[in-house]
């Protein structure tokens, strides 16, 4: 009977396993098609490009999987690399075997420069639990930030290095799913005495704060910069401390609004109004 019951047990984890593979196989599919149909051709990342039309670059890994297991396709189907650093070129699949597959430029690489200002998120969510954490690093991603830090306060002090593996690989599949070409780096965990350089250093730098000044009111009084920080606390808060650190280095405590807001929350509504206010401003002298 045991012998029953623990097979059970794993044809039952199996199956679960299996429905979130083709889960996964269904949202990568969804999200190819949906750049074919507006014209796009579907786009993987390399840490290398051919250097000029002609040349050829290996693709292995996790991204000749993608090609040829999820997307299935074939020798001659054209498709972009893209570097993470603004490089992106167009190509054909010239040849595929078993470990991998010969992509050759048909153009010589482009590179876009970034644009705008450079948020960099610092975020207290290393103890955040089902999913929240993922969440939070997708969203971050699609909206543009330039980098997330997990941030180790008193009330938040740990992440596990097996969830940085983790969150490493959702960067990457939202960076293709938004089709951005310059990567989100997912940084080191950083604690606030670490921080608090960082915050000196910068021009703009936006700690949310309960109870303080609101974030449009306080950017009525900001200019553009070449960069700026965004700093979310723990779930329970900064301790006053911390907020005394912060604010004594530099940093401008902003007011999200009169509801308590989870961290993934509130960082995404200070991200993406930071990114609309400095879409908005003219360009950075």
């Amino acid at each position: 009977m045991q012998t029953v019951v623990a097979s059970s047990h794993r044809i039952q984890h199996l199956t679960i396993h299996s429905r979130r593979r083709i889960a996964t196989v269904r949202s990568f599919a969804a999200s190819d098609t949906s750049n074919r149909s507006r014209g796009g051709l579907p786009r993987f990342y390399s840490e290398t490009l051919p250097p000029s039309k002609g040349n050829v670059t290996r693709v292995q890994g996790d991204e000749f999987w993608h090609m040829t297991k999820v997307l299935r396709l074939n020798a001659n189907d054209r498709v972009e690399l893209f570097n993470g650093t603004g490089g992106v070129i167009e190509g054909c699949i010239q040849r595929i075997d078993r470990t991998g597959l010969d992509f050759m430029a048909l153009e010589d690489p482009k590179v876009i420069p970034a644009m705008g200002i450079e948020w960099h998120v610092y975020a207290a969510f290393g103890t955040l639990k089902g999913g929240r954490a993922d969440w939070l690093v997708e969203k971050c991603t699609e909206l543009g930030a330039s980098s997330v830090t997990p941030l180790l306060t008193e009330r938040s002090s740990s992440i596990t290095e097996n969830r940085v593996d983790r969150l490493q690989r959702i960067v990457l599949a939202a960076i293709k799913q938004c089709q951005r070409l310059h990567e989100m780096t997912l940084k080191p965990p950083m604690k606030i005495g670490s921080l608090l350089p960082v915050v000196a250093q910068s021009k703009l730098a936006f700690l949310a704060a309960a109870e303080a000044t609101p974030l449009v009111n306080a950017l009525s009084f900001s200019k553009k910069e070449a960069s700026g920080l965004i700093i979310i606390g723990p779930e329970g808060d900064f301790t006053e401390e911390e907020v005394k650190l912060m604010t004594g280095a530099g940093a401008t405590a902003v007011g999200l609004g009169p509801c308590r807001l989870r961290v993934e929350t509130a960082t995404i509504a200070l991200l993406a109004t930071l990114m609309l206010w400095s879409d908005s401003q003219p360009p950075h002298p």
